[in-house]
């Protein structure tokens, strides 16, 4: 039954991305702001998006995990072109390949992540001192956004939010791999943290779409968020990290893969909602050009606090 699962991860990886697409397209236009509850189009993004999560936990019943998250990974390849489509664009170069690049490398790194079947435990402490540094993570990369602009400003949003979504991965590996078949063990505050914790990253996640540069806000959730979990399950959970010195060398490779990536999306320009018609020529933004180092004045939606 594995390929059933493959099939169903890649369309929850469509949704995903698709979703992600439609959600920036709205908060470029209205910021990071409750005027978003009022577009329809951010509203079907976000069920598009919750469809393809839910499709994604579907497929791990059908698929071992290591067969499942590569398909996950690649929902960059995905979303970056189809918002270039919702910009009436083709794709620039450099996004593809810059996609790619963050896609194969941060696949690279999962693949040298060791299996661990262990059911996961978390003490109450241990949770909270979590939560308490995803939370000082979060609030200097909001700060720091603040005093600068156009990629860095999305790249800082970006890890927040990844740092926020790593942390509901985290709570939902442990509420669900500790259940053991047992559902009382749901009545606990891990279970109420859990949405509390997505609603932070759905709003920070606005905020980087908000800035206008798609797949640097993209790539770094991308990045932040596996990366991050990663991390909190070797320090909190006791899963395995890689310390084969035969994993350094390959480590470090996709290291540099991912980083390049990263950075030849975040020299792109920032896209902007088409002009209104009879908008006069000197007010509307110019044209991009295709490839990275493009430049475009920032226009007054594509830095919104």
């Amino acid at each position: 039954m594995t390929w059933v699962g493959l099939l169903i991860a890649l369309a929850g990886a469509l949704g995903y991305a698709l979703g992600a697409a439609l959600q920036q397209y709205e908060a470029v236009a209205e910021g990071a702001s409750l005027r978003l509850v009022r577009r329809p189009r951010w509203w079907i993004g976000g069920i598009i998006g919750f469809t393809g999560a839910c499709l994604h936990a579907v497929a791990l019943s059908f698929a071992p995990l290591v067969a499942v998250q590569p398909i996950s990974v690649a929902t960059l390849v995905f979303a970056v072109p189809l918002a270039a489509f919702l910009y009436g664009r083709r794709p620039y170069r450099a996004e593809i390949f810059g996609s790619i690049a963050v896609a194969v490398g941060l696949l690279w790194l999962m693949m040298l992540v060791p299996e661990h079947n262990v059911p996961p435990h978390l003490g109450d402490g241990a949770a909270i001192g979590f939560i308490a540094v995803i939370g000082v993570v979060t609030l200097v990369t909001q700060l720091m956004a603040r005093r600068v602009h156009g990629a860095a400003r999305a790249a800082l949003l970006s890890v927040g939010a990844g740092a926020v979504t790593a942390s509901v991965s985290t709570f939902v590996r442990v509420v669900g791999g500790g259940l053991q078949g047992d559902l009382g063990r749901l009545v606990h505050w891990f279970t109420l943290a859990v949405p509390l914790l997505l609603v932070c990253a759905v709003v920070l996640l606005q905020r980087s779409y908000a800035v206008g540069y798609f797949g640097i806000a993209y790539a770094g959730v991308q990045v932040v968020d596996p990366i991050t979990s990663v991390l909190a399950g070797a320090i909190l959970l006791g899963e395995p990290l890689p310390t084969s010195p035969a994993t350094a060398i390959p480590a470090l490779l996709a290291g540099a893969l991912t980083i390049g990536g990263t950075i030849t999306l975040g020299r792109l320009a920032p896209d902007h909602r088409p002009a209104p018609a009879g908008t006069s020529a000197g007010s509307a933004e110019d044209g991009a050009e295709d490839g990275a180092g493009a430049s475009l004045p920032v226009s007054a939606t594509s830095d919104v606090n």
